[in-house]
This record gives C-alpha cells, structure tokens and sequence, in this order.
C-alpha cells in the first residue's frame, strides 16, 4: 500500500500538474487527506519544486459553522484568503485539489447560507478562477477515501473495509497497479484520448443530438471556432498537464443560446454536500425553461438560481459508457469519478480555452461568441448504455459519433 501510495503522489507531482524546477507547489487538502497530501508534498520536492504550501480545509467545522453562524456572515469572505489565492496566482503555482468529501455533508445545512457562501467566494475570486480556467495556471483534482465518503459508496460492509474497496477503485481508475509504470500508462492513455479530439475538430460540427431510453432528446449546438480537448492540457507557459484524474472525457463548450429539447440526468449530481437524483431538463434557446428532481429538487433550484448564468449550459462532454469506471459499476457519489463514467453537460461557465483564442477574450467578447459565464461550473451526467449522439457538419451531412453508449469507430 505504501508503494501504491507513493505511486500516486509521485503520478499527480510528474503528470498531474507537472511542477517544473523552482516552481511552486500549493496542495489544497481536506485535513482527513492529510497523510496523502504530505505524499504529494514529498514528491514534489523530489521533482525540484522550489516550495510547497498546503491549504487545509475542515468539512466537520465547516458543518459546525454553517448550524452555527449567522446568515450575514457568509456575505464575506476574508481578505487573507483572497491575498493567499493571488499570491499562488502571481507565483505561477501549480495547484493540486484533492476532492474527498462526504456527499450527505451539508443536508441538514440551511440551503440559504450554502448559497451565500458560495457567491460571495465566487466574487471574490473572479480573477483567480479565471486563471484557473485558462490555464494560466497549471492544476489537477484528485481524489483519495475518507471514512464517510467510503461508507457511502460501500453500503454492505464496514468502514475500514469500504475505505480499503475505494482505494482498489481509485488506483484502478488511474491506471496505478503494484508492478507497472503509471506515468507510462497515462502517456498512452492520453495519446488515445487525442486520437479522439483529432477526430471531432476534423469533423468541424455545427451540432450535436443526443436521444436515448430515458427520454433524452436534445440538440446542442456548437459554436464557430469551438475546440474539443481532453486527456492533456497545454498551459499558458506551453508545459502540458493533466486536469483531472481520472480522466475519460473529451469536451468542449456549447453555443449558450443553442441548446434545445429534454434532457435525463443517468446519474445522481452532488451539490455543495447535498444529493440531487432523478433530475429532468427542459431547454429553449439555451436555458432551462423547466426542471424537476426525485430527489433535491430544492437544491437543483437553488443551484439554478444562482446567477443568469447558471441557467444555461458551459459544457458538452462525451465519454464512452464502456469505460474503466463505468465498468466498475460503482456509484461513487464523487462528480470527478461519476462524470468520468458517463457523457455529462455543466451548468455555468464554459472554459475559454474551447474556443480559439478565447483566452486572450474579456467577458464581453467571451458571450458575443456564445462562450457562458456564471459563478457556478456543475456537471451532470446523462450518459447510458443506449445512448445516440449524432453530429451534424457544417455542411448539413450527418455523422454518428456515438452509438450504444460508444465512440465509433475513428
């Protein structure tokens, strides 16, 4: 285990973020994570970081504090951690993001301070998401077990048990095994996930129609200029990077007034510690005009609510059902994992960079091309086994890009 471990630091530090000698390394850490965050410290001082700081956070407390505080108190947002986020912003860091929460956290939390909180952190780091989304800055999210989040995904068997069946699922989803190489193993991972963007930016579609047995039926279209990415990134300072890990997507951003008809969630969406399931969304130019849920629907409200944005879609994301994580069949209450394991969509903000030259564009510029903005990002997966997707060209031809849940042929 502590090979396997070592492994992984060593995979996010080399391939993840791919620190570059002298840079500086911000890890930012869950306090339950705190033995693999010191992993991925070692690691990055092993490959020539000049520093690193890890910035610790505290779900426990964070609950506390939510039952406890005043509503107006999360109005604010502290100005030392705004400070903190532009310095690592002016140091060029390379910023690693272990994702490891329980999913129920926050149900009992009054939905109103969730929301409060989430847009006074939204404005106040404007300028630092932006960089992020960029890629002016390198970074990459992971995940490792915690107690609850483990307990969730393995209803059937005791904790210790459940956190040791999410760290097998977890190295098997990124590729790490005890006797092979997993920076070569994603080095081959991503050459076949550029086979795949080759392919779509070749095809220089105009749309894209989804239908499956769930009652999907949706059409969305692409803007001119759009670029599909996945696997690697290229950052601003041209050093390639991975952004998630695991990985299976290729994705690029919609035309914001160009999405219409009915769409199914195939999986349940988690939000802010709350679970949303069995959501349905109707689109008209671009917005949901209508929306329910089995499960959370208040949530799904208050998420939808949350700008004008939010309203309309930031990003299209194909990834094929038969997949190491769909094929697991594991649920893991994680957006990194599940949306890894199905063709998802984001409410929100789209990514500049799926747009030629969107990176050197102002907001102004970003929406005269189509390109979304909102203080949010939520993906929501709507991939099944039985998915169609058919593109259509500039053109007017048609061609099949997925069929039964999978690429075609390309």
């Amino acid at each position: 285990m502590d090979k396997l471990l070592n492994k992984y630091a060593e995979l996010v530090v080399k391939t993840g973020v791919n620190i570059q000698s002298e840079q500086l390394l911000v890890i930012n850490a869950p306090i339950e994570c705190a033995d693999f965050a010191r992993r991925v410290a070692k690691a990055g001082f092993a490959a020539g970081c000049r520093d690193v700081k890890i910035n610790w956070s505290d779900e426990q407390f964070a609950k506390i504090r939510y039952l406890g505080a005043a509503n107006e108190v999360f109005d604010e947002f502290p100005k030392w951690r705004y400070d903190m986020f532009m310095d690592f912003k002016a140091k060029g860091a390379a910023v690693v993001s272990i994702h490891a929460s329980d999913p129920s956290i926050f149900k009992d939390v009054d939905k109103d301070k969730l929301r409060r909180a989430q847009l006074s952190a939204g404005q106040a780091l404007l300028e630092y998401r932006r960089a992020m989304m960029n890629n002016e800055l390198r970074w990459c999210v992971v995940s490792v077990p915690t107690p609850a989040w483990a307990s969730k995904v393995f209803t059937q068997v005791g904790t210790e048990e459940a956190v040791e069946k999410l760290w097998q699922a977890i190295f098997q989803a990124v590729r790490i095994e005890a006797n092979n190489d997993p920076v070569k193993e994603w080095e081959k991972h991503i050459a076949f996930m550029k086979k795949a963007t080759d392919f779509l930016n070749k095809e220089k579609l105009v749309s894209l129609h989804y239908t499956n047995s769930l009652g999907t039926d949706l059409t969305v279209k692409l803007p001119k200029g759009h670029i599909w990415a996945g696997g690697a990134e290229v950052a601003a300072d041209q050093v390639v990077f991975v952004a998630n890990m695991p990985t299976e997507e290729v994705y690029s951003l919609p035309d914001r007034k160009g999405v219409d008809g009915v769409v199914y969630a195939s999986k349940p969406l988690i939000y802010q510690g709350n679970v949303i399931d069995g959501i349905r969304l109707e689109f008209k130019a671009g917005k949901v005009e209508k929306y329910s849920a089995t499960k959370g629907e208040e949530v799904l409200k208050q998420l939808l609510e949350t700008d004008e944005g939010a309203k309309y879609l930031g990003e299209v994301a194909l990834v094929p059902f038969d997949s190491p994580i769909s094929n697991s069949g594991i649920l893991f209450y994680n957006t990194l994992f599940d949306e890894n394991a199905a063709c998802h969509l984001a409410f929100g903000k789209a990514y500049p960079t799926c747009i030629e030259g969107g990176e050197k564009m102002d907001s102004v510029e970003l929406l005269q091309h189509g390109v979304n903005d909102s203080l949010v990002h939520e993906d929501f997966m709507i991939g099944t086994a039985d998915l169609e997707v058919v593109g259509t060209r500039e053109d007017g031809s048609k061609v099949q890009i997925f069929h039964k849940g999978n690429f075609v042929d390309f």
